[in-house]
């Protein structure tokens, strides 16, 4: 019995000792750290670990030898005979298959099957192959569009980057660069995204099982992290498309230590825009340009440092009549230090700012319109191996949220008055803790939560609005005075069940809060979209999600299939009133509708990794409905991003080692749009009546795109190659949009009129490096 005791005292007294392995894994090429790499031994395959976004990874084991294994997609893999008998540092380099000239990874070096062990549901990776091969409009690689082909990810229109994910709004996806939120992600009102593809590394799209460290939006969290420059060896490269150039530099500051990136990219449709014969045409302007550079230095063993940033903006004028711009700045402190082999702390110091501006010249009309928003926040993560069987991490930050919404200056003629609407700042503070937990061989869970605390400020004055839309009382704060408090818990829970190493099962529930909210009449990402905060008459957006998988792998792990059901649930939804004023209206609080809505769906999934052929398919069934009052008479209607059925096809195949072939096919059932049941006249004018809301279909849509890369002959020093693409190649109408019009018959009728944006367009980019 004393023994007994003995062995049940806390840290299993009696258990056989246990050591740690811990170390970063890095590209042999560029020094860089790579996210995600899998370790494991070839003893105990249950206890692998994968790296963390810096490359670190902690794996505890029973004193013994081992056979470690260091893998990761696109690598050779590495085995490392240890005798662990303490706590021991491996630092491993990973060789690229590029490097060593092989086409492919094979099947046999394929890392261990993370998909099928780790609880994480709704997870899509993007690899480098599939970014940079993809075919898109006018040949201009973008992140956006490449989700956008993923199951459960709608387009908010043809060729537009923005989208919607398992039903939630456009702007309830947090998208982060570096740690850095971004507000508005596309130049030229949503044809392209602001991501250069040259200076991107890693690109991770959460679904559901949110991570308790997220926060902040309903319904996705889009993770990019740019690259971090070679500490090696310097290179450059670039291209030059039909509509934009780009360029690329990095290298080593000190070798071995510390590296820059610097990314440059800028439009030049303007230029051409100067040839015209149009002379309107010949004084306008229509670019956008952006620029990311990041630095890393090496301090020692247990610290390094990162700084990042972004800046990119759009400029669209016509002569000296008109003109907007807009754009983003974002900047990244990071501290990364090691306490020791199972703790990992990251320290962020983030900046974010979203602005634009509108001015019209024209005679008597003479107005100008601007807007911001700006976050400065201070972060706190923490990563703790506590076990060979637990990961916790916890971490907390605060964040200053600034906003602008839109002030007016005019001329007495301006059809639009002079206004200046108050300035909004409130706190935003969260902290969170989740732990990562094995029991036995079969079962893995996550469980955690986040508490999240928002705090309206002044100074300022405040109103309440009555359900017309009636101001029923107002209140003035003094600065710093907290006009509006909300208090959130965030539980998240992802569990999964291993059947055998080739299947499982996953559950994921998670409840999540926004209190940032956009308010825009329009699909497209405009420069006139603004933000408003929660306050005492828009409460936080609330959202509950339940998702239930079955995951395959299949031909040893080269194929990943999927099945994903999910039911979604919102609360305090947005939409408008009839007629809504929303452009620098100081009541717009006035102009909302609140309701509820609902999302539920299938999602199939079937990815091939390896080999000669890469890409995937993806199918989603799905509904999306919302209920208001004032709305289809409080009955539940059509949300305008539903869309029953969707099919997506992406392939990528290495026809020689120099030509790599690309192909995308896409179908979608139409949108839900609300057309015109009758009509009447008032004073001549042509006035519609609309009953139900969404209630109608456009057509279906389809595309198919193609592009062939050709690489020049690989050069020691210097090598370059080209892309050709086929965007849309059959030429398909895609409905946009309708309108309806009269004829000018008589009597007139009413006609509907389809609108599409792009036919058939064929693009080439040259592309080098040295």
């Amino acid at each position: 019995m004393l023994v007994l005791g003995l062995c049940m005292l806390p840290f299993n007294a009696c258990a056989q000792q246990k050591f740690t392995i811990s170390g970063t894994v890095t590209d042999a090429q560029t020094g860089e750290n790579l996210i995600g790499a899998t370790i494991t031994t070839i003893e105990l395959k249950q206890n692998g670990v994968v790296s963390n976004d810096f490359g670190f990874y902690s794996l505890s084991l029973p004193t013994g030898t081992y056979n470690v294994q260091i893998s990761y997609i696109g690598y050779t893999t590495v085995n490392v005979k240890i005798d662990l008998q303490k706590n021991t540092i491996l630092n491993q380099t990973l060789n690229s298959a590029n490097a060593l000239n092989e086409v492919v990874v094979k099947g046999t070096n394929a890392p261990a099957n993370e998909n099928i062990s780790n609880p994480q549901m709704g997870l899509n990776k993007l690899d480098a192959n599939i970014m940079n091969n993809v075919p898109v409009l006018l040949g201009e690689k973008d992140i956006l569009k490449t989700i956008q082909l993923l199951p459960g990810v709608k387009s908010t229109g043809d060729a537009n980057t923005g989208y919607y994910v398992r039903g939630g709004g456009s702007d309830q996806n947090l998208i982060l660069l570096d740690g850095a939120q971004v507000y508005n992600a596309t130049h030229l009102f949503g044809f392209f995204s602001i991501f250069n593809s040259d200076a991107i590394k890693d690109v991770s799209l959460y679904k559901g099982g949110m991570p308790a460290a997220y926060g902040g939006r309903l319904s996705s969290v889009l993770d990019v992290k740019m690259d971090e420059g070679n500490n090696q060896n310097y290179h450059f490269e670039g291209g030059v498309g039909l509509i934009s150039s780009r360029i690329k530099a990095e290298g080593p500051l000190v070798k071995g230590k510390s590296s820059f990136m610097v990314s440059a990219r800028r439009t030049y449709a303007d230029v051409f825009l100067k040839l015209s014969g149009d002379s309107s045409l010949k004084g306008s302007s229509l670019y956008f340009y952006d620029l990311n550079a990041k630095l890393n230095y090496k301090l020692d063993d247990q610290n390094t440092l990162y700084l990042s940033t972004y800046y990119g903006k759009d400029n669209i004028g016509l002569k000296d009549n008109f003109s907007t711009n807009w754009g983003n700045s974002t900047a990244s402190l990071r501290w990364n230090h090691i306490y020791n082999s199972k703790l990992f702390a990251n320290t962020s110091l983030v900046y974010s700012n979203y602005n634009y501006a509108i001015n019209n010249l024209s005679d008597n009309n003479v107005f100008n319109v601007a807007s911001r928003i700006k976050d400065l926040s201070l972060k706190q993560d923490f990563t703790w191996f506590a076990g060979a069987r637990n990961k916790i991490t916890f971490g907390a930050d605060i964040t200053r949220k600034y906003i602008k919404p839109g002030n007016i200056q005019s001329t007495p003629t301006a059809i639009y008055n002079s206004t200046k609407i108050e300035d909004r700042s409130a706190d935003e503070f969260a902290a969170y803790i989740s732990d990562d937990m094995k029991i036995g061989s079969r079962i893995n869970l996550v469980y955690g939560a986040r508490l999240n605390w928002f705090s309206l400020r002044g100074p300022g004055t405040f109103n309440t609005y009555d359900v017309n839309g009636v101001i029923t009382s107002t209140k003035t704060y003094s600065s710093g005075q907290s006009a509006q408090d909300y208090l959130n818990l965030e539980p998240r829970f992802s569990a999964n069940y291993t059947i055998n190493e080739a299947n499982a099962v996953k559950a994921s529930y998670n409840h999540n809060t926004q209190n940032i909210h956009l308010l825009s009449n329009s699909t497209a990402a405009l420069p006139t979209d603004i933000y408003i905060m929660s306050s005492n008459n828009v409460k936080p957006g609330i959202a509950d999600q339940v998702s239930l998988g079955y995951y395959r792998n299949l031909q040893h792990n080269q194929y990943e299939f999927s099945a994903e059901v999910y039911y979604k649930k919102l609360q305090n939804q947005i939409d408008y009133k009839n007629n809504a004023q929303l452009l620098a209206n100081e009541n717009v609080e006035s102009q909302l509708l609140y309701g509820v809505g609902r999302a539920y769906g299938l999602e199939l999934y079937l990815k091939k990794k390896y080999g000669r052929l890469n890409g995937w398919i993806g199918y989603t069934l799905s509904r999306v409905e919302n209920k208001f009052d004032a709305i289809n008479n409080g009955n539940y209607f059509p949300a305008r991003q539903d869309r029953t059925h969707e099919v997506s096809f992406v392939g990528i195949y290495q026809l020689k080692p120099r030509v790599t072939l690309s192909a995308v096919f896409v179908y979608g059932s139409g949108n839900a749009v609300t057309f015109p049941s009758g009509k009447y006249k008032v004073g001549g004018v042509t006035t519609y009546y609309y009953s139900a809301r969404n209630g109608y279909r456009l057509p279906s849509d389809n595309r198919l795109d193609l592009g062939v890369t050709f690489d020049g002959k690989l050069h020691k020093k210097y090598h370059s190659g080209w892309t050709f693409g086929i965007y849309n190649v059959y030429n398909r109408k895609n409905p946009y949009s309708v309108i309806f019009k009269d004829t000018k018959d008589s009597p007139p009728r009413t006609e509907a009129v389809e609108t599409s944006l792009f036919g058939i367009i064929p693009s080439v980019t040259w592309n080098f490096k040295f």
